[in-house]
């Protein structure tokens, strides 16, 4: 198992370095991370969103601040700063936590959503490099993907090894609703948005996936209060016409007359902004008539479902890889760090050990078929993608099979790719980089088959 290799690695590098406690100290946090749940941080600037993001997925609003907030699942709600519990209030409607001068505050928040990961939010003054050192993958929240989004996601690949595996990062372009002047197609032209920069060679090597969502709608979706519900109920009776009108901005919404108390309808925009108060009315119009109803539609316009997906596909499902991967890189810093005779044999042996394993040859292959450093027909293309695991690990995802087969039918399944796979890799039409990726893929397609028992 992977895991194994690299704890056994890491277990060695403790005993080379035992008289360093900077180094054992480093050495034995990553250890202790591989049996960890999954880390996640989100990311980005200034007023992206990423304390509203983070919020959506666990499912209660939060106050963001300048430190590091480390969100876990735990039996009740509270905070500490090292060993000290520090106070956790409701203010605004928001939970705070109230710590100041603190640079990292760990959360313990009962929610399903943190049963198999932690989420980190990142403060906007923290570098990129102290980011991907903590998490062992990355949501990078940004408006629009700019040239210095692009530098940033570039700096942290900044490794060999990063850059031959770059699949930690999601690019979530966090204010969907913004796009598109706020419309109200404005989220369907953010996922146009999205898909675009999906096919860009500029984006394609530094993530695995761009989805468009908006924070404000994704939070409210799971946190619509019936007093709110309410208050939008009686704006969607009002003309529409008339409505449309006040909606035009958010000084018009709030100054001008409408059957809404002026403290309501301010409120109202703080919670779901402009863009949310005239979806919301439209959808309560159109038969949402109930909290429940409103809710779900709220979570799939939001792009909230996508984005699970997305963690889910490319985080979840490769786990194991993620935390081999972090901890080799974490092994790597000290290494260079601070090298020794002793440390030869161990940077021998992770470079091996990163050339051999299955799990990041396939790492590598999906990032060069993301890059076109490695081509096949377009056909062959998205079958290696989806054999190698790009688009989910399980044997079913792998083999593009939407039901439940027979042991017999999966069989055939799992050798028919094995044979034609193995002719693609000795096929002499084809150039050495691509029968190397065929190799690949055959040797991932017989490791389903060990898996048949």
């Amino acid at each position: 198992m992977l895991g194994d290799e690299v704890w056994q690695l890491l277990d060695d590098a403790l005993g080379v370095y035992r008289d360093d406690p900077r180094a054992t100290a480093w050495l034995r946090g990553f250890a202790a991370r591989l049996d960890e749940p999954l880390r996640i941080a989100v990311a980005g600037p200034h007023r992206v969103g990423k304390t509203t993001l983070v919020g959506a997925l666990i499912g209660e609003e939060f106050a963001g601040g300048d430190a590091f907030l480390w969100y876990r699942d735990g039996p009740r709600a509270h905070a500490h700063v090292g060993r000290h519990e520090v106070p956790v209030v409701r203010r605004d409607g928001r939970i705070a936590v109230e710590a100041t001068g603190a640079e990292r505050i760990d959360v313990e928040w009962p929610s399903r959503s943190l049963r198999d990961l932690v989420l980190i939010d990142s403060p906007a003054r923290a570098s990129v490099e102290r980011v991907y050192r903590d998490a062992d993958a990355v949501l990078y929240l940004t408006r629009h993907m700019h040239s210095a989004d692009l530098e940033q996601l570039r700096s942290a690949h900044d490794h060999p090894f990063a850059r031959a595996t770059p699949v930690d990062t999601v690019v979530v372009l966090a204010r969907a609703d913004e796009i598109g002047a706020g419309r109200i197609d404005a989220l369907s032209s953010a996922r146009q948005v999205a898909r675009r920069y999906r096919r860009e060679a500029s984006v394609i090597p530094l993530c695995q996936n761009v989805v468009a969502v908006s924070g404000l709608l994704a939070v409210a979706s799971r946190t619509l209060r019936d007093d709110e519900f309410t208050a939008l109920s009686t704006l969607a009776r009002h003309s529409r016409v008339d409505l449309e009108d006040h909606l035009l901005s958010v000084d018009r919404f709030v100054s001008t007359d409408l059957p809404l108390d002026r403290s309501v309808r301010h409120a109202l925009v703080e919670r779901f902004g402009i863009f949310g108060v005239r979806l919301t009315t439209t959808l309560v119009r159109q038969g949402c008539d109930t909290p429940v109803k409103l809710s779900a539609q709220l979570a799939q316009r939001s792009g909230l479902g996508e984005l699970r997906e997305s963690i889910g596909l490319y985080f979840a499902e490769r786990r194991d890889v993620l935390k081999a991967r972090a901890a080799l890189l974490g092994l790597d810093v000290v290494l260079r760090a601070t090298p020794r005779p002793a440390a030869a044999r161990l940077t021998a042996a992770m470079e091996r050990l990163v050339a051999s394993a299955h799990d990041f040859r396939e790492l590598r292959l999906l990032a060069a078929l993301h890059a076109g450093r490695v081509r096949f027909s377009d056909e062959l293309d998205d079958e290696a993608v989806r054999l190698i695991g790009g688009t989910g690990t399980s044997m079913l995802a792998r083999l593009a099979i939407e039901y439940e087969p027979t042991d017999g039918e999966l069989r055939h399944a799992v050798l028919d790719a094995v044979a034609r796979w193995r002719e693609h890799a000795a096929n002499p039409v084809l150039d050495n980089a691509q029968r190397r990726a065929a190799a690949v893929v055959v040797r991932s397609c017989e490791g389903m088959y060990a898996g048949l028992g």
